[in-house]
């Protein structure tokens, strides 16, 4: 029991494991939204770039 609560009581802050856990998930994320956020990006340079020509002109 003594080992069960020292195990609960524990504070330590996040390991490699764990990080490299999050970044897997992330890189697998974008890989299977490749598509989307590639058209979501091009779709806000495009508006920026529309926004930006009636500023100058």
């Amino acid at each position: 029991m003594n080992n069960l609560e020292r195990f609960f009581r524990e504070e330590d802050g996040m390991g490699v494991v764990e990080v490299i856990l999050i970044i897997v998930v992330l890189i697998a994320m974008v890989a299977i939204f490749k598509d989307q956020i590639e058209s979501l990006v091009n779709n806000i340079w495009k508006s920026i770039n529309k926004d930006a020509k009636k500023i100058y002109s």
